[in-house]
């Protein structure tokens, strides 16, 4: 590929050196310009759409934004305002909001994918992996989104081939320009050169705020949306990638099982904890949350479109996190432990000290309450916090087997 392309820039230069000796001087140097240009033009062309580089204009703002070109990115889609945002991690080691792209095309209605055929694109929390990507997809580009993830089998769902692809046509997948599907795949190809293994998907009906669910308070899928809105508040709250595990048949967010103990997609909820600074900041963005959804529940309930009867239901409609069978308790912060210097004793033949220094314990880390959820707490789960340092795969989010058509066929 190399040679091929040498050969053809020096042809092109050739070429133009011909026509220099041929031409007048002003002649020459209009009409080489030209024949430059269309050199470039063949050398990129000849540059296979999946290896095309990151976009200058988005290099530079990840440069501005304390980004690397190979760091791990997230992907955040929201249907009604057709947006799919594509975030990546700072310096700080937090995602923050990269590029936003629109939608050419989702098909179906809000609400998630039920079964093959229905045409519906996915909402819920999906991962990619590298063996998802798809090069020679029909579709220009295109990666699997992972459906059926572990809450999907779980609850029955079906469906196969849902991609985000290019080309502009939908049944059931998310179809954006070639351009911006291009650019998308450009960022998640170096994310995985620079060493991560799995981007995260999160898709959603719309923005996961209170007024938006106080608008939606009685739809069919009302439920499923709130439990959609707790991994949305764990990432507001963190701009870390959430832990994701399936239990009960439900999504769960940065809970980490007890020692011995393990998700399983339709059991109970293991034993298991969840850092007490997290658990404090999304509880406070709960409260919050609902004290707006209230506030808007109570404005709609006047409204004289709203039936009578509708009217006792809207006024007990919560948005906070439904709890689950399985205990959860709180994952305690490890005390720090800091050597202070001994005062030196007047006679050093009455000092019984074995070392010249005495430990105390000077307070928990635990004062900030989006940072400390990432100290490590004194017991057995805090070998599973590691989830929020580093970019990991939950194993109940990975695929049953990575599908890698030849062609983007949602349905």
């Amino acid at each position: 590929m190399l040679v091929i392309r040498l050969n053809a820039l020096r042809g092109c230069y050739l070429r133009v050196l011909g026509l220099a000796f041929r031409a007048s001087k002003l002649v020459t140097v209009v009409f080489a310009g030209t024949v430059l240009a269309a050199c470039n033009g063949v050398l990129e062309s000849s540059v296979p759409k999946h290896e095309k580089p990151v976009p200058e204009y988005l290099t530079k703002k990840m440069k501005t934004k304390g980004m690397s070109l190979g760091a791990p990115i997230l992907l955040r889609i929201f249907k009604e305002e057709n947006v799919m945002e594509v975030w990546k991690q700072d310096h700080t080691k937090r995602y923050a909001l990269l590029n936003s792209y629109e939608i050419c095309k989702w098909s179906g209605k809000l609400g998630p994918k039920h079964k093959e055929g229905d045409r519906q694109a996915p909402e819920g929390f999906y991962h990619v992996t590298p063996g998802l990507m798809n090069p020679n997809s029909s579709y220009h580009l295109s990666f699997n989104m992972g459906f059926p993830n572990a809450y999907d089998r779980a609850n029955d769902r079906t469906g196969s081939y849902l991609m985000i692809h290019g080309a502009c046509s939908s049944a059931g997948c998310y179809s954006m320009t070639d351009e911006y599907v291009e650019e998308i795949y450009a960022m998640a190809r170096e994310a995985f050169k620079g060493g991560q293994k799995a981007f995260q998907i999160q898709a959603y009906p719309f923005r996961m705020t209170a007024e938006n669910l106080a608008q939606k308070v009685g739809h069919q899928d009302f439920e499923f949306w709130k439990m959609l809105k707790e991994g949305s508040d764990h990432f507001e709250v963190t701009r870390k990638q959430p832990k994701v595990d399936v239990c009960e048949k439900r999504y769960v967010f940065n809970r980490y099982a007890d020692e011995g103990e393990r998700f399983q997609s339709r059991a109970i909820c293991p034993p298991a904890k969840m850092p007490r600074s997290l658990a404090l900041a999304f509880n406070q963005k709960q409260e919050k949350d609902q004290s707006v959804f209230d506030k808007v529940l109570k404005r709609n309930a006047s409204n004289l479109f709203v039936k009578p009867e509708d009217k006792p239901r809207i006024a007990q409609a919560s948005i906070k996190a439904s709890p689950t069978q399985g205990a959860l308790g709180i994952l305690e912060p490890k005390p720090v432990v800091a050597a202070v210097p001994l005062k030196p004793e007047a006679d050093e033949s009455n000092d019984t000290s074995t070392d010249n220094a005495t430990k105390v314990i000077v307070g928990e880390q635990d004062a900030n309450p989006i940072s400390a959820e990432v100290s490590a707490p004194d017991t057995s789960a805090s070998q599973q916090a590691e989830g929020l340092e580093r970019e990991t795969l939950p194993n109940t989010a990975v695929p049953e087997k990575a599908n890698r058509p030849t062609a983007a066929t949602g349905s």
